[in-house]
């Protein structure tokens, strides 16, 4: 008998990372994606089952349809679409480049990924797809990390779209976010940026959403302390919450 197979994207650092050990740990057989070869030569060296490399720019959308071609015909029983990246400063200051790459990869990949992948869930019932958002896309915005909190509220959108449909259907297949707060990985140093608030650690948020996503919550937010602000910030108005995520965006320094 043949193992599953999860496919990872962001494999080769932090969050992705954790979630290759934690599945291959599960007994999944694993397809690690990213950009960073020799980093996934790494991981895989430390896994105890199969796992296949595959590099690839995910901000480039014939990336994400090569990657789904070369993929389709191994029955992808888990997707984790994990790739993505923030930054940080006034929306004037910050860099249109880079803004314009994180939207293909915080948004466009994880759109064609999915819509590339659920109709092969759909068609055998049954399979997982998790996307990485962040509890920005929980928020109603994110002053000094507008255009991040604005991919990371599509991907929420998007996914509790679907997952309303799946319901309706009665479908077997999965689809849900896992929406963290600060977590101790590259993050940080890639978008230029320092949180005050104390992070957890990847191996805990990766564990807290693996245990969520088979008990099929949509929405997956680690940590009670995250889940009471944003009762808090349901109830206040819209103005308000933005106004105080500026504060505690401005306390942040890169």
């Amino acid at each position: 008998m043949t193992n599953k197979i999860a496919l990872i994207t962001g494999a080769s650092a932090g969050i992705g990372q954790e979630f290759a050990k934690k599945l291959s740990q599960q007994g999944y057989d694993l397809i690690l994606v990213a950009r960073r070869k020799d980093r996934l030569v790494e991981i895989s060296k430390q896994l105890p089952t199969k796992s296949e490399i595959i590099t690839a720019d995910l901000a480039k959308a014939d990336e994400c349809f090569r990657l789904y071609e070369e993929t389709k015909d191994k029955n992808i029983s888990m997707l984790i679409n994990c790739a993505g990246f923030g930054d940080f400063g006034p929306f004037t200051a910050t860099s249109l480049a880079k803004e314009l790459e994180m939207i293909d990869v915080n948004i466009k990949a994880v759109h064609i990924l999915t819509k590339k992948f659920l109709p092969d869930m759909l068609a055998r019932d049954e399979g997982y797809i998790l996307n990485v958002a962040s509890v920005a896309g929980l928020m109603p915005a994110g002053p000094y990390m507008a255009t991040y909190y604005a991919t990371k509220a599509y991907v929420t959108s998007f996914t509790s779209a679907i997952a309303e449909e799946l319901e309706e259907k009665k479908s077997n297949v999965y689809i849900g976010s896992l929406c963290p707060g600060p977590v101790d990985t590259e993050f940080n140093q890639v978008a230029d940026v320092k949180f005050n608030l104390k992070g957890i650690t990847s191996e805990y948020c990766v564990k807290y959403a693996l245990d969520k996503m088979y008990k099929r919550k949509k929405i997956i937010v680690p940590t009670m302390l995250l889940k009471g602000a944003l009762l808090s910030s349901k109830l206040a108005p819209r103005n308000l919450v933005v106004r105080l995520t500026s504060r505690q965006q401005k306390k942040k320094q890169g």
